[in-house]
């Protein structure tokens, strides 16, 4: 049986005290920004997540803005309309601009509060600051141009196919 020095256990103990303080120093509370952001959607009517590609998840529906757009009228519609909404980043996307003017046109045609977090701290989205971009869906294809009228997918002229075709 090998048996150590105490000077050599006392050493250590001595480094798992000193790493354990340096760990627990490195903590930042982290934890309690969570729990803060958990509490504070309770406060709100409505919360939203930033989707990617300009899209919203809407009680776990993934929704293009003109939809998000609908979803309100409806719940206006039915006298369900929040009175405030929490825009909060989904696990696939950030909340970006594209997002803060969707948002910024649904508070200004349907008159609700939308608040966002920007580095832990909730801001509002004030419609006149935030240029409210119209919602928008459909995208119209890409023009084609005059040399590319009369070629087929493979790239030849349609007069030089049997048929015209």
């Amino acid at each position: 049986m090998i048996r150590f020095s105490t000077l050599a256990g006392r050493l250590v103990a001595a480094s798992l005290l000193a790493s354990a303080l340096v760990l627990t120093g490195c903590h930042r509370g982290d934890t309690k920004s969570e729990v803060a952001a958990m509490q504070a959607q309770q406060h709100f009517d409505a919360v939203i997540k930033a989707y990617k590609g300009g899209q919203f998840l809407v009680d776990d529906a993934v929704l293009s803005a003109i939809d998000t757009g609908s979803h309100f009228a409806y719940l206006k519609d039915a006298g369900k309309l929040p009175k405030t909404v929490l825009l909060v980043p989904s696990d696939d996307s950030k909340v970006r601009k594209q997002h803060l003017e969707y948002m910024a046109r649904i508070a200004l045609d349907y008159g609700v509060v939308v608040y966002y977090d920007k580095n832990g701290e909730l801001k509002q989205i004030n419609p006149q600051e935030t240029k409210a971009r119209a919602l928008e869906d459909y995208h119209a294809p890409a023009k084609m141009g005059d040399d590319q009228k009369s070629k087929t997918a493979a790239g030849s002229d349609r007069q030089d196919m049997p048929g015209g075709y």
